[in-house]
């Protein structure tokens, strides 16, 4: 018999993580085999692994340092780890969630999330298999944060969390109503800001009570009521209608539109794709985040070692390498198209 989300009562959008427990099988043991290298290619495990699905409108989460807070108010996209909302809204507390965090720090006393519903689950990867193949061999000396087990799940002592990448690393449009949040440790979850993009900015929405937990974040004034951001991603999306092509809004789970100020131009689109720049440097696959007419900063698409010493990139968070390249040495340089299903 089918077990439905309905009968389970959850959100159709944030399906469970399922384990098939038994005598033979307990919580425990499922726990220990997700943080076992040598369960990678468990069929059990991997039956688990899938059912913690990315849908069209499903609440991503990555959990941030203050720098990154301050980069997502800039203009920064989201990119690399990342978590479905449900699988770790039982962790409310910067001690709880430090094992989430990117950076490899875990010595604040309020942690940041930025959260997001996905545009589709095309732009997700679950970190294993081919994905995990050069990350989980990558020596500690190379890395940021915690080491990808290549299981699909989150390195813990005590959870069973599935985590996943942003396709090949890449940056994503930035869907409408995101939003940035903060975590003190009273255990609250609070909404700092949310994006507004027409407008292409952060509407602040934390009252007085909580502006003291924007003191720490670089270069940001707690009193600011509306953040505008500058073009610091590298992702676009696009949308047609009919023969004209137009700069597109997502606000998952249905709504597609053309990016306009005045609400009466915001029309839905008949097609939608996002769009990036994609070269490749000494034979290494990347994104290129940004360019002038002598350097490119690129992001690797598949980090392992041998690609890591190649173009001598550097980690920047976990999972994340990038480094600057000559222009005139890219190859294959061009607009990368990663079409969805309307």
């Amino acid at each position: 018999m089918t077990v439905t989300d309905e009968a389970l009562g959850t959100d159709p959008l944030d399906p469970p993580l399922l384990a098939p427990l038994r005598r033979d099988l307990s919580w425990a043991q499922v726990q220990a085999m997700s943080q076992s290298a040598g369960h990678r290619q468990d069929a059990v495990l991997q039956r688990i692994r899938a059912t913690a699905a990315v849908r069209r409108g499903t609440r991503m989460t990555k959990v941030l340092s203050a720098a990154q807070l301050a980069g997502h108010l800039a203009g920064w996209l989201p990119y690399g780890f990342c978590y479905r909302a449900c699988d770790i809204a039982h962790l409310r507390t910067p001690a709880e969630l430090s094992l989430l965090r990117t950076d490899g720090a875990a010595d604040d006393s309020v942690a940041y999330a930025l959260r997001w519903r996905a545009t589709d689950p095309v732009d997700f990867e679950i970190p294993m298999g081919r994905v995990q193949a050069g990350l989980a061999a990558l020596p500690a000396h190379s890395r940021i944060g915690a080491m990808v087990l290549g299981t699909g799940f989150t390195p813990s002592t005590d959870d069973l969390i599935p985590e996943f990448v942003t396709a090949g690393f890449a940056d994503l449009p930035m869907p409408a109503n995101a939003q940035l949040l903060a975590y003190p440790d009273t255990g609250d979850e609070v909404v700092l800001y949310t994006y507004q993009p027409e407008q292409h900015g952060w509407l602040r929405l934390a009252g007085p009570r909580w502006r003291h937990l924007l003191e720490g974040v670089p270069g940001v004034s707690p009193d600011r009521e509306y953040v505008p951001c500058t073009d610091a991603g590298s992702a676009r999306l696009m949308g047609r209608i009919n023969e004209h092509e137009y700069q597109a809004v997502a606000d998952p789970p249905g709504d597609f539109r053309v990016r306009a100020l005045t609400r009466a131009a915001r029309y839905p689109v008949q097609t939608l794709c996002r769009r990036a720049e994609a070269a490749l440097w000494r034979n290494v696959p990347a994104w290129v985040l940004q360019r002038d007419d002598s350097w490119a900063r690129l992001r690797l698409v598949s980090p392992d070692a041998d690609a890591i010493a190649a173009v001598g990139a550097r980690c920047y968070e976990r999972g994340v390498y990038e480094v600057w390249a000559p222009v005139r040495e890219l190859a294959d340089h061009h607009i990368a198209e990663t079409p969805y299903a309307l």
